[in-house]
């Protein structure tokens, strides 16, 4: 595959559209999931496909976006993962990377692609 791909959790339809977009006006492949569960079986399945993850902290379903990171960060140690939220800082696994909302897309893209 030639082309890369992000994965954007996000429950909220306006804000998951909103970096669906930005992503692909970038030419990214985006593949987009509202719960932790459903992203976890698409980074089970496509991992080293990935190029980042990008990821709210609160999401619809039993699970977070930050154990959604950890689940990430195990599997594959070098994927770029990008937490967001409204609220503090939430202990995050190594290596991974926060933006505080309202972020801005040039800081995002920046933690994707650099």
């Amino acid at each position: 595959m030639n082309q890369f791909v992000a994965l954007v959790v996000e429950d909220d339809a306006l804000q998951r559209d909103f970096l669906a977009e930005l992503l692909k006006d970038e030419g990214l492949e985006v593949v987009e999931c509202t719960t932790a569960e459903a992203a976890e079986l698409v980074i089970s399945t496509a991992g080293p496909e990935l190029l980042a993850l990008v990821t709210d902290v609160n999401l619809e379903g039993a699970m977070t976006g930050v154990e959604l990171a950890e689940f990430a960060k195990q599997k594959f140690p070098l994927l770029t993962v990008v937490v967001l939220s409204g609220k503090p800082v939430p202990k995050l696994p190594d290596n991974t990377l926060f933006l505080a909302k309202p972020y801005q897309p040039k800081a995002l893209l920046a933690a994707i692609l650099n």
